[in-house]
């Protein structure tokens, strides 16, 4: 079962991700999350980086229903993510495998890193609005050398999806959100 931190940061994606705000993740809603990412890369419709972002974002729409949808209505609840997310830890490899898609997504200049600038860009088009992530790149950047390249971001996302550790620095990949009270779980 999932812990109040748990549900609290992958309540913030949740949330985010619906974008018609009717607490289910639907196609439509993956739809709009690419809309918002293509937009804010200035990758116009049929241009081959519109095309990869919308087959990446897609995908992962399909598994994630695929491994959500418990009563296969085609939407997706916070509590059916949940679930899911209850499992990862013994689904490390797909994690893994989702995590390097994600990687090849935000990697918007395709050189094997991602800048605070390609972070930026993430965490704007989940949250689909403008958001100071310059407090938060550097806690995913435990080296300091000015990026993430692509083993550290596995590791990141692993720990997010699939950790219950609120100092772990996989907690902020997604930006900021409110940690429960200390002590609480």
């Amino acid at each position: 079962m999932a812990t109040d931190f748990q549900r609290r940061k992958i309540s913030g994606v949740f949330t985010a991700m619906d974008a018609d705000g009717d607490g289910l993740l639907d196609e439509a809603d993956f739809l709009a999350l690419t809309r918002r990412w293509t937009a804010l890369r200035g990758s116009a419709p049929g241009s081959a980086d519109h095309t990869r972002l919308t087959t990446i974002m897609m995908g992962w729409w399909l598994t994630l229903l695929a491994a959500s949808d418990t009563d296969r209505d085609e939407r997706v609840t916070l509590d059916e993510v949940l679930l899911v997310v209850d499992r990862l830890g013994e689904a490390l490899d797909a994690v893994r495998e989702t995590a390097t898609t994600m990687f090849e997504a935000v990697d918007h200049d395709g050189d094997g890193l991602i800048s605070a600038a390609e972070y930026r860009v993430l965490v704007e088009a989940w949250n689909g609005r403008p958001t100071d992530t310059d407090a938060v790149f550097p806690l995913l950047d435990p080296d300091g050398d000015g990026h993430v390249s692509e083993e550290e971001f596995v590791e990141l996302w692993t720990q997010f999806w699939a950790g219950d550790d609120p100092a772990a620095p996989g907690t902020w990949v997604f930006g900021r959100f409110e940690q429960p009270v200390s002590g609480v779980s």
